[in-house]
């Protein structure tokens, strides 16, 4: 964390890149509902919430990608490359991506005093306010012209990174908001309709969860009276003690008198509740967007609806590739492009997820090659090899005298 302020800090002191918004524009701030760092707790601390996250997280980016370019501008391809394996870029999106999932956002520092050398992911709540300006005096957001950090992050008290110095990782943000909406925060918000407020579904599951380990101790050894006829004192005293020390397995109580124990039972008509729990539970799986916990707790999710369920997320996933994939080729690959001397327009770096396609080669292929004379006999044999042909080379001897006939003629 330590050194993470330090290179905040650095970087506010460069005044090309960070400063304060310009006085005479008409400027407001913005700030998240739910703090994000307050969001990324569910994350850490719900096993539901922290696998679902996870799994679209890999889905998105964890097959990785490579770069392509357009014919001739190989060396423009290399240059991003070599920027991409020094920062490691594979590591960065990967941390990136559940960040962006949960909450919406993730903040990314361009270390460049002079030229893009190397980005910083900062903390999910290094932001306090989004510092936005207004069309024409009108509360509307129009552009983002800094972002105002939180006190343990600040050089100063008037610490504002410029837009240029940052990195913001948004999904689902809104036309009115510059800040991004993620799949957790729908799980922590709470709704109000009229005048009834409805609790978050985080805090109910989080409540039923702790409700229901009480339950078991409340019933596994219930609440016992007893009503012993005539007895004296010291008899109620040894009642008392024997009914409050009893093992949680239960113990037999004799008396030689007219007596009465009666345990305090569960009413039957809390199996009525079930139903309400199963809908909170959903709803809290259906915000998770993901099948995931489908898979492991329901009984009878089979493999054909496994793959249909797959296949919607696979809807889900692929919009956010696609922007992970336009912000990395606009605010890393074009300026890296252009401070290394290529033009991004012709270069067209673009970044592909997964690994490039390899042409598959067919043994008849390779033959009808070899006898057009397009790859040589030594060529022929190294890729005959790869398809499980078995060659050995000739002897040594018959080599020679085969060399020496070849002399002599």
């Amino acid at each position: 964390m330590s050194s993470v302020i330090k290179k905040i800090r650095e970087i506010l002191t460069y005044a090309p890149v960070a400063g304060r918004a310009s006085p005479n524009s008409s400027v407001f701030f913005e700030t998240a509902d739910i703090p994000l760092g307050d969001v990324m707790q569910l994350y850490e601390r719900d096993p539901t919430c922290k696998s679902s996250v996870d799994l679209l997280a890999a889905s998105t980016v964890g097959m990785g990608f490579y770069t392509t370019c357009e014919q001739g501008h190989e060396k423009a391809k290399a240059a991003v490359d070599s920027f991409c394996e020094e920062v490691n870029i594979d590591c960065l999106l990967n941390d990136m991506a559940k960040s962006l999932i949960a909450c919406g956002n993730d903040f990314w520092l361009k270390l460049m005093p002079e030229r893009l050398s190397d980005v910083l992911r900062m903390p999910i709540d290094v932001v306090e306010r989004v510092q936005l300006t207004s069309v024409k005096g009108v509360r509307l957001p129009y552009k983002v012209e800094g972002y105002k950090l939180r006190s343990k992050y600040q050089a100063n008290t008037t610490s504002i990174l410029s837009p240029e110095a940052v990195i913001h990782w948004r999904l689902n943000s809104s036309n009115t908001s510059s800040l991004g909406l993620g799949l957790l925060q729908v799980l922590v918000h709470t709704l109000t309709v009229g005048t009834d407020k409805r609790p978050a579904y985080s805090w109910m599951k989080a409540k039923i969860e702790r409700i229901m380990p009480k339950i078991f101790e409340k019933y596994a050894g219930p609440d016992v009276l007893a009503y012993v006829d005539k007895a004296d004192p010291a008899t109620i005293k040894q009642f008392e003690s024997a009914i409050k020390n009893r093992p949680e397995e239960g113990a037999w109580l004799f008396y030689n008198k007219p007596c009465e124990v009666k345990p305090v039972t569960i009413d039957p008509r809390a199996q009525g509740f079930v139903y309400y729990i199963d809908h909170i539970v959903n709803q809290f799986y259906l915000g998770c967007e993901t099948p995931l916990p489908r898979l492991f707790s329901t009984p009878g999710f089979t493999e054909a609806s496994a793959r249909a369920a797959l296949d919607l997320q696979d809807m889900l996933i692929r919009p956010v590739q696609r922007y992970i994939k336009r912000q990395v080729e606009r605010e890393i690959f074009n300026p890296i492009l252009r401070q290394s001397g290529f033009d991004p327009a012709k270069a067209k770096v673009r970044l592909n997820w997964g690994s490039p396609e390899t042409p598959e080669i067919v043994p008849a292929d390779l033959i009808h090659a070899a006898q057009l004379g397009l790859i040589r006999p030594e060529e022929f044999r190294k890729n005959a090899v790869k398809f499980g042909w078995e060659l050995w080379d000739a002897p040594e001897t018959e080599a020679g005298s085969n060399q020496s006939q070849e002399a002599n003629t």
